[in-house]
């Protein structure tokens, strides 16, 4: 069988059988060093720490137990026991009655007596204890008579005018035709501030914040500030062509909207009647209502 092999096997011409040297492939590789590659690195996959070998006390990071705690912890496991279980089961021996039939329910007992006060349950070191929560806040009652009644004669009745204004030193201002008075809620004193004039009329009337000055729109477009304190004027500011009805006040800035459909801004800082000019109404400039 071996020769048969050997005769097999086709060599070229001039090459002799004892010259074929056959080496394995195993042979070759062994020679060669084995080194590692210096720009490969090894990782792992993750690294779990060891909490035993931690030392975690000296951060702070573990929680101390109290005996506080645990003693409120061991009640509060007794009261859930027993509303789970039930009072007779033997797991709640010598577990304090629960006071609240309503724990695990979603409707309330409409038998209970109705109380302004309920009560809210709260566990302490020696058992269970109730606490009384802060009762309901009482509605304010709005009274159905009126306090005061004050005459107005020659009211206006727009929708558009604002001739009533109360100032922040109880001090109402009323525009009634032509003139404006002034009534002191303390003193119940009524003082007439001013009259227009006969080709006059008030259309809005607006305090300060402060409640020293007050402004009034008129039906001419003119924008007059008053002393409320000497009832004596301080300024007429013009720009609108017809009735100003709404007035407003921003610090030392006054804003005000006319039939005009403009709103104008004025400072008393300065001395021209307006900075400011807005245009965008489709009719006459109003107040939101409150």
């Amino acid at each position: 069988m071996e020769e048969r092999r050997k005769s097999s096997l086709n060599l070229p011409a001039g090459m002799s059988k004892p010259a074929l040297h056959l080496e394995t492939l195993s042979s070759s590789f062994t020679s060669l060093p084995k080194t590692p590659s210096p720009s490969k690195t090894t990782y792992s996959d993750r690294f779990i720490p060891c909490r035993s070998s931690s030392r975690l006390q000296n951060f702070a990071l573990v929680e101390k137990s109290s005996p506080a705690k645990e003693g409120g912890n061991e009640a509060y496991a007794r009261m859930l026991k027993a509303e789970i279980f039930g009072t007779d089961s033997p797991a709640c021996q010598g577990s304090p009655m629960s006071p609240s039939k309503n724990l695990f329910r979603f409707k309330t007992d409409h038998s209970a007596p109705s109380s302004p006060y309920s009560q809210s349950l709260s566990v302490h070191e020696g058992g269970v204890a109730y606490e009384a929560s802060t009762p309901p806040k009482v509605p304010r009652k709005v009274p159905k008579t009126p306090h005061k009644v004050l005459d107005a004669p020659s009211l206006q009745d727009d929708f558009y005018l604002n001739l009533v204004d109360w100032s922040s030193q109880n001090v109402l201002a009323v525009g009634l035709g032509t003139c404006v008075y002034l009534w002191t809620a303390s003193t119940s004193k009524v003082t007439k501030l001013c009259d227009l004039g006969p080709t006059d009329s008030v259309c809005a009337v607006q305090w300060t914040r402060e409640g020293s000055y007050l402004s009034i729109g008129t039906s001419l477009g003119e924008v007059q500030i008053w002393d409320g304190t000497r009832c004596k004027r301080v300024r007429t500011m013009g720009g609108h062509q017809t009735r100003t009805g709404v007035l407003a006040w921003n610090s030392c800035i006054l804003s005000s909207g006319s039939r005009d459909r403009n709103i104008l801004q004025h400072d008393l800082r300065v001395s021209n009647d307006f900075f400011s000019k807005l245009v965008g109404h489709k009719s006459e400039v109003k107040r939101k209502p409150l």
